[in-house]
């Protein structure tokens, strides 16, 4: 598997351990999973689901067809959204309703977008934030300002000619509202 980050999401962060003192909460959890095929992506996205709420900032970060979009669909059928989570990296963003009482999912591709937050300005992503869950791909970079609290999501698949469907899931909890991480996707 090949892993070339070029962004923030390759920084090392620190984990909590057995020495940690009681009480501490860590500065990241990390979390790794195998998938092994595009259904299992999905699920994936739809075991994440469980744990986000209004307010959860979830970043996406892979090469081209790692499978953010897989993810991010089985997201929105975990949160029961309405809408066909599709990419939206031409229209950059894209809301999608919840079907009950549950929070929208706003799904926004940063692919094309250079700057930082100040480009994306325009989406209001801070005002959508307190009641939705925001998934944000190639976000690296441009939206951490947005919360303390995120959720970083790292997929590394075999690059090159290879029909592999393998990938590492890297799921790391930034802040203390995924002090829980592990338990939570066990």
């Amino acid at each position: 598997m090949e892993a070339p980050h070029n962004s923030p999401a390759a920084e090392t962060v620190t984990e909590a351990t057995a020495d940690s003192p009681v009480g501490t909460v860590p500065a990241a959890v990390t979390v790794t999973i195998t998938v092994t095929s595009p259904e299992q992506m999905q699920d994936l996205g739809r075991r994440l689901a469980r744990v986000l709420a209004p307010g959860d900032l979830v970043m996406l970060t892979g090469e081209l067809g790692a499978g953010k979009t897989t993810l991010t669909r089985g997201l929105g059928e975990g949160l029961g959204v309405r809408g066909a989570v599709t990419s939206p990296t031409f229209v950059i963003a894209r809301v999608h309703p919840p079907l009950g009482a549950g929070p929208a999912l706003v799904h926004v591709d940063a692919y094309r977008l250079g700057g930082g937050l100040d480009e994306m300005e325009d989406l209001d992503l801070d005002v959508s934030l307190p009641e939705s869950v925001v998934v944000v791909e190639w976000g690296d970079g441009k939206v951490e300002e947005l919360s303390d609290d995120r959720l970083r999501v790292l997929i590394d698949r075999a690059t090159g000619d290879t029909d592999d469907e393998r990938r590492e899931v890297t799921l790391v909890g930034i802040g203390p509202r995924w002090a829980g991480l592990r338990e939570d996707v066990a």
